[in-house]
């Protein structure tokens, strides 16, 4: 039964982590460490969403908990590494367009990674999980309508940081 809800979460999980901390080994601890308060956890859940609700809620706090750390605030910049398998693809295109997508996703998921943590939340769970803003606002304890305010504040700032790069003239 865990093996099955690893299985099920893990890689959304982990994505929330990484996009929190910027480092894929502190996404991995947070992540187990989620497994295991999960393990942990006598009383049962009333639903799937609620189940997946209160992982959600686990992984923000065990962010804020090692963002807190003393080791993370002495840690220096070489430490993060960029987790770039952010998107899977169906189609088949050319190497040519592999690489152009490749860094678009790169730039989209660094630009995404400066947001600061209330919209980068939102953004990720919106676009990457593809949740509702009524299962994101049960997510993280927000009301809908702050949700809906941080994804447009959130949408807003990505443009300027996009638009920035782009902006050659």
């Amino acid at each position: 039964m865990i093996q099955d809800k690893i299985d099920q979460y893990s890689d959304m999980l982990f994505k929330i982590a990484y996009l929190r901390l910027k480092s894929v080994q502190d996404a991995e601890d947070v992540v187990q460490e989620v497994f295991y308060q999960y393990l942990k956890k006598t009383d049962g859940f009333s639903d799937e969403e609620h189940e997946k609700a209160w992982l959600i809620r686990v992984t923000l706090n065990a962010c804020r908990k090692v963002w807190r750390s003393a080791w993370n605030r002495h840690r220096s910049d070489e430490d993060v590494v960029l987790y770039e398998n952010f998107a899977d693809g169906n189609s088949q295109p050319g190497p040519e367009e592999n690489l152009v997508a490749m860094d678009e996703r790169r730039m989209l998921l660094e630009a995404v990674g400066t947001l600061p943590a209330k919209y980068r939340d939102v953004i990720h769970l919106f676009y990457y999980e593809e949740m509702s803003v009524k299962e994101i606002a049960e997510a993280t304890g927000r009301k809908d309508s702050t949700v809906t305010s941080q994804l447009t504040r959130g949408r807003e700032l990505l443009r300027k940081k996009l638009k920035e790069e782009y902006d050659f003239a």
